[in-house]
């Protein structure tokens, strides 16, 4: 089992913000790096199986959110996991995902991944 913290998705990356292709593809980018530089500083491995991606999305603010947004927003981090895992991204099943009902400023996204059995 393999738990990392990810920090919150730019606003940027919501599929309802409004925003210009250009700032989105920056902000994806960013945001992609900074998850794959938080996953291989943990140095670590997997087997050849597919695995299970349970989210936490702790918010900053008690504003309330969707969760499929949610899962939208941090697309570009499951890609930068899956980098540096040096894995596609095709292989990780995502399990519906939990909204804290507690905030942290800045909001953060609690990643707990788990090969699956075959």
């Amino acid at each position: 089992m393999i738990m990392l913290e990810m920090p919150w998705p730019p606003r940027e990356l919501s599929p309802n913000a409004r925003v210009h292709w250009a700032v989105r593809s920056r902000k994806a980018k960013a945001y992609r790096a900074a998850c794959y530089l938080v996953t291989r500083a943990e140095c670590l491995t997997v087997g050849e199986g597919a695995l299970s991606m349970s989210l936490v999305f702790v918010p900053p603010t008690r504003r309330g959110r969707d969760d499929d947004n949610l899962i939208a927003s941090f697309k570009a981090g499951r890609d930068g996991i899956a980098q540096a895992l040096g894995i596609d991204d095709s292989r990780i099943r995502l399990e519906k995902p939990q909204i804290s009902d507690q905030t942290t400023p800045g909001g953060r996204v609690f990643v707990t991944l788990r090969e699956v059995p075959a």
